[in-house]
Order: C-alpha cells, then sequence, then structure tokens
C-alpha cells in the first residue's frame, strides 16, 4: 500500500516534465519568421509608419504565440492536464487573468505549483524564450477572454 502514493507521484511527476517535450521539431524555415518577427520593432519608423505597422506586430505576435502553443504549451492546456486551463474557458482563466499579465507571465517562465494545479517552468521546454513563453501567455489568454 505505501507504493501507492509513490507510484501516483512519480507518474505525476513524469506527465507534468513531459508537458513541453516537442516530438517532431518545426522546419527551420517556419521558425525563423516567428522568431525574427517579435525582434524587429519599429523604433526607427516615423510615427505616422508606427501606428500603421502596430497591427502587424501584434499579427506577428499571435502567430508566434500560437506556434509556440501549438508546440509545447497545447500538450498540457488542450487536455487539462495537471490542472492546465483550457484556452477559451473563461470560468478557469478568468480568476487567473484577473491576476494580471505580469503574474501569469511568472508563473509560466518560472513555473508554478497551487491548489489548481502545476505549470512547470517553461511549459517543460527550456529553449522557449521569454518573449516566446509571454506570447503563448497572450495567445492563450485572448483566446479566454
Amino acid at each position: 500500500m505505501k507504493l501507492f502514493p509513490l507510484a501516483a507521484a512519480l507518474s505525476f511527476a513524469l506527465l507534468v516534465s513531459a508537458c513541453g517535450k516537442n516530438e517532431a521539431p518545426a522546419p527551420a524555415a517556419e521558425a525563423a519568421p516567428a522568431a525574427e518577427a517579435p525582434a524587429a520593432p519599429a523604433e526607427a519608423a516615423p510615427a505616422s509608419e508606427t501606428a500603421s505597422a502596430t497591427p502587424d506586430a501584434a499579427a506577428a505576435g499571435d502567430e508566434a504565440g500560437k506556434k509556440v502553443y501549438g508546440a509545447t504549451c497545447a500538450l498540457c492546456h488542450a487536455s487539462g492536464l495537471a490542472g492546465a486551463p483550457k484556452p477559451g474557458d473563461k470560468a478557469d482563466w478568468g480568476p487567473r487573468i484577473a491576476q494580471g499579465k505580469d503574474t501569469l507571465y511568472t508563473h509560466a517562465v518560472d513555473g508554478y505549483n497551487g491548489n489548481a494545479g502545476a505549470m512547470p517552468a517553461r511549459g517543460g521546454n527550456a529553449s522557449l524564450s521569454d518573449e516566446d513563453v509571454k506570447a503563448a501567455v497572450d495567445y492563450m489568454v485572448a483566446q479566454s477572454q
């Protein structure tokens, strides 16, 4: 009987550590535009051009977040594994969104263990940059408001 709690804890740890593991890496041609898009702000552009570039930058950020979500986050968030809130579930996301994006970003980047579930740091994918993680959070929040 003492082995059951140990086996359950080990199974849970393996599931959580598996979140974010990407079996098939995205082709380099698809990954390069997503990585470059957020790094190309319109800092040098005149104010009139910056205003028209903002929707494009937002769209690029949405696309980057969608790619990260699909490659890493969906492994847990699509099914609700380990208490992960499903994108689009306003009741589950509402209290999280109310905490503010800084809290959501911190929990996603650094990891979080709480009453509602567990979030491994960077979704278990240590190769994700802070910007990638934040883009994925923004994508899921946008789906859930």
